[in-house]
């Protein structure tokens, strides 16, 4: 068996050209999140509160545990593993995205795995929220990710 010298952390990150308040909301808003990543949310994130999130098209769910929030700035999350969001205003219509994932469960393999998905996962997701603000653009990523996947409805 080998051992991780280091714990794995996956960091996604991206420029977006849009108000940091705008970036930041679309990813407390489940109505904004909906349209580039998960099919559904329960409600608004808030800090304290556990929000309900459905991928339909794969019948997957999770339950989330909203830690922090600073508005605009921070978004921290347990999605069975951390997830930290960081917003950096860059300019008045410029906003970098730092979305970092740690905390991963298993052994070293497995610890790797979910760190390699959720850099490969996160980044992904900033693409369409890249696409949808700048551009309003539905690129439908996380549904065409994994098209034999989808469940039969």
């Amino acid at each position: 068996m080998v051992a991780l010298t280091n714990e794995p952390i996956a960091k996604a990150e991206m420029l977006i050209r849009k108000p940091v308040e705008e970036v930041f909301q679309a990813f407390i808003d489940p109505a904004i999140t909906s349209k580039f990543w998960f099919t559904k949310g329960s409600g608004v994130l808030e800090p304290g509160k556990t929000v309900h999130w459905e991928w339909e098209m794969y019948g997957a769910a999770a339950d989330i545990a909203v830690k922090e929030i600073e508005e605009n700035k921070r978004i921290l999350i347990d999605f069975g593993y951390t997830v930290e969001w960081i917003f950096t205003s860059r300019a008045d219509n410029e906003t970098f995205v730092t979305i970092t994932s740690s905390g991963f469960a298993g052994d070293a393999d497995q610890k790797a795995e979910q760190a390699v998905d959720a850099m490969g996962g996160f980044t992904m997701v900033l693409c369409g929220l890249k696409a949808l603000l700048e551009h309003g653009i539905l690129l439908n990523l996380v549904y065409d990710k994994a098209p034999d996947a989808h469940v039969k409805r």
